[in-house]
């Protein structure tokens, strides 16, 4: 029995992860174009066919550009809150969805899927986690800030993948307009690396073997920047973990993480 996770695709041009077992293979977020997701997977050894569902965390374009086309294609089930399904013009052909709550489980396969609220600048953002096998997998992403539903909802994660969007002084001497930065760095914006940081110094159980920082900022952001806030904040921890860390691309899928 296992459990592999890959992040396929991470920023503000297109957000995917497959989460798999040997009974179902979920995409979480489908935000690479349809042909763009089947390469990725075929990447990593993992047929285009098959797959059990699409879960969407909220409407924006980078988490749901490629689901018109590969819901039709794959005839894949799209698992949704309400509001998040009302904020998209859908093409009627598409019928199969399948609503879920916010802090309400529900099951796909042999997978638990735990969605919870989070802040962010959408109608209905949720983030999330996943149990199999006694495997928990937690994947949080574009949110402003870190509640405590956050903090304790992604305690007993084996595996993590976390925001660190944007460093602060690069976000405020960047090309984005005023009211834009602004966006960003709201309470409903994005994590920058310093609240990430703090996060994982402070609030993270450090029970993750891998951690994989995710949602980086290609404009205002760069790896070794994020990298190294993570590497201090994990340093200062009172018990040194064996935990992992990686960095998520936009630009190709991480490794394939086993459990």
């Amino acid at each position: 029995m296992s459990v592999r996770v890959c992040v396929l695709g991470s920023g503000s041009k297109g957000n995917c992860t497959l989460l798999a077992t040997e009974k179902t293979r979920l995409l979480i977020d489908v935000g690479l174009s349809c042909r763009e997701t089947y390469a990725r997977l075929a990447a990593i050894g993992e047929p285009p066919d098959g797959l059990d569902g699409a879960i969407i965390s909220h409407e924006h374009t980078d988490h749901i550009n490629g689901l018109r086309v590969l819901a039709l294609d794959a005839k894949l089930p799209i698992y949704i809150t309400r509001p998040t399904r009302d904020a998209v013009s859908w093409d009627s052909r598409i019928q199969s969805f399948e609503h879920f709550a916010a802090s309400e489980k529900f099951t796909i396969g042999d997978i638990e899927v735990t969605p919870f609220p989070i802040p962010h600048d959408a109608v209905d953002p949720v983030a999330f986690t996943f149990a199999a096998q006694g495997i928990r997998i937690s994947l949080v992403t574009d949110l402003g800030c870190i509640p405590e539903v956050v903090k304790q909802r992604v305690k007993g994660s084996h595996c993590l993948i976390f925001e660190s969007n944007h460093d602060l002084e690069m976000l405020k001497v960047g090309p984005y307009p005023w009211y834009v930065k602004q966006r960003v760095m709201s309470r409903h914006g994005h994590l920058s690396n310093n609240a990430t940081a703090d996060f994982l110094a402070e609030d993270f159980d450090g029970g993750a073997q891998v951690l994989v920082l995710a949602h980086l900022s290609e404009t205002n952001n760069h790896p070794e920047i994020a990298r190294l806030s993570a590497e201090q904040a994990l340093a200062q921890r009172a018990r040194r973990e064996n935990t992992k860390l990686l960095l998520a691309s936009q630009i190709r899928p991480t490794e394939v993480f086993w459990f």
